[in-house]
């Protein structure tokens, strides 16, 4: 499934027209707050080129987020395999959106489209979501989907540095629960 919709949002393809934009949120320090140090144009642009080949050798992966009234990119929504370095395993929510869409009710939109889509196409049984501690709007998102915590499953991230990135929380839901 190439495209998602939502009553206010496209999930889509990414385009090339979506690079400048990325970009521009890679180097937001407070879009990678929770993320680690920005990223040049060049490190946001191979990102999208790994999201564009990891989704044609899945057929499910990040896809750029659009707004459909206007067409703006406004960021990423999706699902991806857990990095091998974790201490669990399998299929990961996330989401990314620029901080002028922040506080609008995409993240939560975004995130039940996706869900669906996995539980109903991928035929998943379970979705995890990841993020550190201190992100409190993103597991906001997690709650109000439906997700739930467990405080024994929280980690200390291996791919993060020493310091306020390591301490992490993980989230999960289960096909058949309300998202």
């Amino acid at each position: 499934m190439s495209e998602l919709r939502t009553d206010r949002l496209l999930l889509r393809r990414w385009r090339d027209s979506d690079l400048a934009p990325w970009a521009e949120m890679n180097a937001d320090p407070e879009v990678r707050e929770h993320l680690g140090d920005l990223l040049t144009r060049e490190q946001s642009d191979a990102s999208v080129a790994s999201f564009r080949e990891e989704f044609d050798r899945r057929g499910y992966g990040w896809w750029a987020l659009e707004v459909r009234a206007t067409g703006e990119f406004i960021g990423f929504a999706g699902l991806d395999q857990v990095e091998e370095d974790m201490p669990f395993t399998g299929v990961e929510i996330g989401w990314r959106l620029a901080r002028g869409a922040w506080g609008q009710g995409y993240a939560s939109e975004a995130a039940r489209t996706v869900l669906a889509h996995g539980f109903e196409a991928l035929a998943l049984s379970e979705i995890l979501a990841v993020t550190t501690a201190a992100n409190l709007r993103s597991r906001a998102v997690m709650r109000r989907i439906g997700m739930t915590r467990d405080p024994a499953d929280d980690f200390q991230d291996p791919t993060a540095p020493e310091g306020p990135l390591r301490p992490s929380v993980l989230y999960r839901i289960a096909r058949g629960a309300g998202y």
